[in-house]
């Protein structure tokens, strides 16, 4: 039974992304420089997952590989990814899906408190947002976030980045529930798992959202 206006059971809500705090001072973005730390011998650790690679860390150095290089190149680590044209260039998300596979690339949206709304000054957190340029930016200039939505950041990998649809969903749905362990029951259409589904045309518009088969957005 599909219901067009069901509750929201909080349980389904799989958990909050927070952001460490290891970030290149350099390239720390809109990050507060007194909270970040320095890194440790993370992969070996457990580390499976680099957030939002290319962006806050320093660049690749054919003798300092650093942690670029790291990521790129170790297979137990997945890389995200804000395909939104600006915070990656195209050629990078070409070589990035194309160094990690179709398994190893997770798209994200970084998006903030001011996604959505008009191009404009918004002030949160003590400091001033500015939406403007499809992307949003500190005072000083300095790139501060995304607006992107998950389903534009699926089509910029395929028109973009040269992935094929399938490949693209794929690192919007079972990529990320595989880090989270949660790729038995959530993340592809088979028998057994959540019917979570996304409903969406040729341009990857969505249409329908449902979840555990209750009809949620049209």
């Amino acid at each position: 039974m599909r219901d067009k206006n069901p509750k929201i059971d909080f349980r389904d809500f799989l958990g909050v992304y927070s952001e460490g705090n290891f970030f290149s001072v350099e390239k720390r973005g809109a990050h507060n420089p007194a909270y970040l730390k320095t890194s440790l011998a993370g992969i070996n650790a457990g580390i499976t997952l680099a957030t939002h690679t290319f962006n806050g860390m320093r660049g690749l150095s054919h003798q300092e590989p650093g942690i670029l290089g790291a990521v790129l190149d170790d297979n137990r680590v997945s890389c995200e990814l804000i395909a939104d044209g600006i915070h990656l260039d195209p050629v990078i998300l070409s070589l990035v899906y194309k160094l990690k596979g179709p398994d190893r690339i997770i798209l994200i949206s970084d998006s903030m408190a001011s996604s959505g709304l008009p191009d404009g000054h918004y002030n949160f957190d003590r400091r001033v947002e500015i939406v403007r340029d499809n992307a949003i930016w500190l005072e000083d200039g300095r790139l501060a976030g995304s607006i992107l939505s998950l389903d534009k950041s699926i089509l910029n990998m395929v028109r973009l980045g040269g992935l094929s649809l399938c490949h693209a969903v794929r690192a919007a749905s079972l990529n990320p529930a595989r880090v989270l362990g949660l790729d038995r029951q959530k993340g592809s259409i088979a028998p057994g798992k959540d019917a979570d589904l996304v409903l969406f045309d040729e341009d990857i518009n969505v249409k329908k959202v449902f979840i555990n088969d209750s009809f949620v957005v049209t």
